[in-house]
């Protein structure tokens, strides 16, 4: 079927009468999605301010998604689709990254008009940041208190602080492979935040060095750091993005801005899997 006069033939196939039938919004549930944006102001930008904050969002649900299910294919000692999981999460990652080059777009001044309707909110109150952040072993107690105010995200939250990390399943299952993982490890209280153990060190560089006999693990590892590194240029773009777009003001959420950003550079979630490539090679 040719283009004339600019024009594409709809294809005879192509379903047009829609009355009580399954459409493409009603399935997305656009009406609810696209009349969730309320900026407080009547700035052009805000909308964009929104939007991102929005889109991040979702994006973190489908992390959260797809970490629960890494965690229980672990569990299973089904690698497969636990890999296909982790892998999905470092898209996400990799998209959400990206996406801050929207938001740069967004001048001092122009932020600076509307910043004040924000109050004391700030993505620091993030429920699903959090979660994903405990769910990879960055458990902190005292950020359970942030959430009270919200009943249903304090317990969502107060379930993942529970619950054994994603690198916790790993290590059990690397345990039940014959490795020696040590009994402190497998016991351990899973709302602590992990501290490298260097015992698991030399667990490592087990299926380092011999990677024909430990590959699926070897892979699995390599996929957590992955996970680590885009996890790190994620909290790295935020960074110079607030930088640039109000240097070194306070967030409106409280903190020192740029200053706490900084200091989440220094945490790992897998400093094992860091810490043993010191001892391979020559």
């Amino acid at each position: 079927m040719s283009i004339e006069h600019g024009v594409r033939p709809l294809e005879e196939g192509v379903h047009t009468d829609l009355e009580s039938r399954l459409t493409y919004g009603g399935y997305l549930d656009l009406d609810r999605l696209l009349s969730a944006q309320h900026p407080l102001s009547d700035h052009h930008d805000e909308l964009l301010f929104v939007i991102q904050h929005q889109t991040t969002e979702l994006w973190l649900k489908l992390m959260i998604h797809e970490l629960r299910g890494a965690r229980a294919f672990l569990d299973a000692d089904d690698l497969a689709p636990a890999l296909k999981s982790l892998a999905r999460v470092k898209h996400i990652l990799k998209t959400i990254t990206e996406q801050w080059s929207v938001l740069a777009t967004l001048t001092p001044t122009e932020y600076a008009q509307f910043r004040d309707v924000l109050g004391p909110s700030s993505g620091f109150q993030s429920v699903q940041y959090r979660a994903i952040e405990f769910m990879l072993g960055n458990k902190h107690a005292a950020m359970l208190k942030v959430f009270e105010s919200d009943p249903p995200a304090h317990a969502m939250l107060t379930e993942v602080y529970e619950q054994p990390t994603v690198y916790d399943a790993f290590l059990r299952l690397v345990a039940r492979r014959g490795l020696p993982v040590p009994a402190s490890v497998l016991e351990r209280d899973v709302r602590e935040p992990w501290v490298e153990v260097p015992a698991l060190v030399e667990v490592f560089r087990e299926v380092y060095t011999d990677t024909e006999t430990h590959w699926d693990l070897y892979e699995t590892s390599e996929d957590l750091v992955d996970i680590e590194d885009a996890f790190q240029f994620w909290r790295f773009r935020h960074l110079r993005t607030v930088q640039r777009t109000i240097g070194f003001k306070t967030g409106t959420g409280g903190s020192s801005g740029v200053g706490f950003l900084k200091r989440a550079l220094d945490l790992t979630f897998f400093p094992e899997l860091i810490s043993v490539r010191t001892q391979l090679g020559g």
